[in-house]
């Protein structure tokens, strides 16, 4: 395989599927996270691509347990007080080394996985189903402790329906739908997701204002290759901690979008915009990813 790894995506639909080969997960809200053992040792990559072994350090002494050869998807999670804490993902994969590495002391993560791309055995296998891919990676980690664990699946929607009713509280934003007899869509919205929340996800790629203060933020939506688009002044409480997730991103000089100027950043830094607002005025920030 070649790497990193275009990450599949999902596309926000109202209502949870139902139908012949429908497969459901409850959707975590942590930080996505491909997790790749290899001969000598485990290495973690962001979504957008980046190296982040560093900042999740006890997930990956904890995927030394897995053969070499094997490489996951799945969320970077964090649990206090029983529930799934998405601000502390967020401070973690945002922080310096050095924090992250005391934050990790303080509430260790999780890996929620709930895929297998590549096989110790078998090698890739994104071309497989996902019932394929399910029975596999239920097998790679029958015998794996904790911290990392195969996400639940069903393919009844009463069970997806109950757990979208009744699991908000523990930190699940949603379900997560997938035909059983499709492959991995890699870098493709080949799933589908029914969240609480009508949002979508926005890739930060700059910002308007003072670093430590931004004002607004420049952002891709959707797909690749799309228009950067910039949001609405942003609330002063979500302005500085985005402000703080900024400070690990790297400048790369300015460019203009809206007849505007904007400074670019090259991150992963994901935010939540009100679904919809994207066409018909300026995006609606309503909290970092």
């Amino acid at each position: 395989m070649e790497y990193p790894i275009r990450p599949a995506l999902a596309q926000a639909v109202p209502v949870i599927p139902h139908g012949p080969d429908w497969w459901y997960e409850p959707k975590f809200d942590g930080h996505r996270t491909i997790l790749r053992r290899t001969e000598d040792t485990v290495i973690l990559y962001a979504r957008s691509g980046r190296v982040v072994t560093s900042h999740w350090m006890d997930l990956a002494v904890a995927g030394m347990g897995l053969h070499p050869g094997t490489t996951l998807d799945g969320e970077a999670v964090i649990w206090k007080d029983g529930k799934v804490d998405f601000g502390a993902a967020q401070s973690r994969a945002a922080s310096s080394i050095t924090r992250a590495r005391a934050l990790a002391a303080q509430h260790p993560a999780s890996y929620a996985a709930w895929d297998v791309l590549e096989h110790p055995t078998r090698g890739q296998t994104t071309g497989l189903p996902y019932t394929e891919r399910r029975r596999l990676l239920l097998d790679l980690l029958h015998d794996i402790p904790p911290p990392i664990q195969a996400v639940p699946a069903t393919d009844d929607r009463a069970v997806a329906v109950a757990w979208y009713a009744g699991l908000q509280e523990q930190g699940i934003e949603g379900i997560v739908c997938k035909k059983g007899t499709a492959g991995y869509p890699a870098g493709r919205r080949g799933w589908t997701k029914v969240r609480h929340a009508d949002t979508e996800d926005a890739l930060v790629v700059g910002y308007l204002g003072p670093r430590r203060r931004p004002h607004r933020l420049a952002l891709a939506i959707g797909d690749e290759g799309g228009p950067i688009r910039l949001s609405a002044r942003l609330d002063p409480v979500l302005a500085g901690r985005i402000a703080d997730a900024l400070t690990a991103a790297e400048v790369i000089g300015e460019r203009r979008a809206e007849g505007e100027t904007y400074t670019r950043v090259d991150g992963d830094l994901t935010v939540e915009v009100l679904a919809g607002t994207g066409r018909h005025g300026t995006l609606t920030v309503t909290r970092m990813r």
